[in-house]
């Protein structure tokens, strides 16, 4: 039996997952042909880009209800190790026992993650990279009326005026209102070592997000770094320090360590080099999607670290890795049009499209596609197996983010 392994249970893991086995069902091969098997440490794909939206909790999806309906064997398992020249992966398993899994197609899809900081005080840091970090700063603000009524008792400083920065700066004036009541002061701000906010997504959206910032409240301090960090408050490089009960970092991702086993080029985030097909430049048999792999797109560009390019990735790893099995036609990668759609809480959002990131719709009209992707477009079929293979076989071709 051949052996498609995919490790990772996030966007780029399941899609990979579910287009192998369609991928497999479209050539009339049966499963006892070639299995599809998926890793992953968790039992849920968990819906990373709302964590920055109150109750975080419900942001995730049983893998179950994906993989279980059509086939795909789930391990629950840490990866540690990958053997490229054997074909095999290596890792923990949740009794602790240690175990190996042979491959002849494997797609790694392990994401990324935050760059937390070494810093005086860093433990005191939150962060929403995952739901387990979401959960603990929710279950933190909720706590927050219980503590003496110093100042910064309802004050967040958020460190990283980036896409994640931004969204929960916008996000956290009406949470901290509702938790606070009607009397207690509420501040929010955002802290970027950059004079822009914004500095990644370019001039085009930059009116739209200081327009937001200034109708919801949000303070800027730019030009200026976290230096220290305690229970009560934040200390900056310029000597100045904010009273704040709670600090969140977002500033600076990475790939998946797993990349590093892999024996091929990286880029400065870590992610391996891939071909038009998704292939890992100079390791047979070897994929990667997602947060782990750097394919070029149009204009030349590099895809963004997001949910947008981790979906088609996945689908065209997973369709991919299956028809090198199967010595059927690979598919060129070829993901939707670049575009972004920045949550600005009570104020709307912004679309871009491009990589000029050309404003398209504001404020409610941009919200509107926000909800969309995030209540809809972002989520795969669930329980029925027809509809998750039919939904497997089409290549995305939305504009996700």
């Amino acid at each position: 039996m051949s052996e498609v392994l995919i490790i990772g249970g996030g966007f780029a893991g399941v899609w990979s997952a579910v287009a192998a086995v369609g991928q497999r069902r479209a050539a009339g091969v049966p499963e006892s042909d070639m299995r599809v098997t998926l890793v992953s440490a968790g039992d849920d794909l968990v819906i990373r880009p709302r964590l920055y939206e109150a109750d975080p909790e419900r942001m995730r999806l049983s893998l179950d209800r994906v993989l279980g309906p059509i086939g795909v064997a789930r391990v629950a398992a840490t990866i540690t190790g990958i053997d490229t020249q054997n074909r095999e992966v290596s890792g923990v398993a949740r009794d602790g026992t240690s175990m190996a899994l042979p491959y002849h197609r494997l797609v790694l899809a392990t994401g990324s993650h935050v760059v937390r900081p070494s810093l005086p005080g860093a433990e005191h840091l939150f962060d929403i990279d995952t739901l387990a970090g979401a959960a603990a700063m929710e279950a933190h603000l909720q706590r927050l009326p219980s503590r003496p009524a110093t100042e910064g008792r309802f004050t967040v400083v958020v460190v990283g005026a980036g896409f994640t920065g931004i969204e929960i700066a916008t996000e956290l004036g009406w949470r901290l209102r509702a938790i606070a009541g009607e009397t207690d002061p509420v501040r929010v701000v955002l802290v970027d070592r950059n004079e822009n906010v914004g500095h990644e997504l370019g001039e085009g959206p930059r009116p739209q997000i200081l327009e937001a910032l200034n109708e919801l409240g949000v303070e800027r301090r730019l030009g200026v770094s976290l230096q220290s960090v305690t229970p009560e408050g934040a200390r900056l490089s310029d000597g100045s320090e904010i009273a704040a009960a709670t600090v969140i970092w977002t500033a600076g991702m990475v790939a998946s360590p797993l990349t590093a086993q892999v024996p091929a080029p990286r880029d400065s985030l870590g992610r391996l080099a891939v071909d038009d097909f998704l292939r890992v430049v100079g390791v047979p048999g070897v994929y990667a999607a997602g947060d782990t792999a750097a394919p070029r797109v149009e204009e030349g560009q590099t895809v963004m670290q997001s949910c947008q390019y981790a979906i088609p990735q996945g689908h065209f790893a997973g369709v991919n890795a299956a028809a090198d099995l199967l010595g059927t036609k690979q598919t060129v990668f070829a993901p939707p049009a670049y575009v972004t759609c920045l949550d600005l809480g009570p104020a709307g959002a912004v679309l871009t499209t491009g990589w000029n990131r050309k404003v398209v719709a504001t404020r409610e009209d941009a919200k509107n596609v926000k909800q969309m992707i995030n209540a809809e477009l972002i989520y795969p079929p669930i329980d029925d197996a027809e509809a998750i293979l039919a939904w497997a076989l089409e290549a995305p071709t939305l504009p996700f983010m």
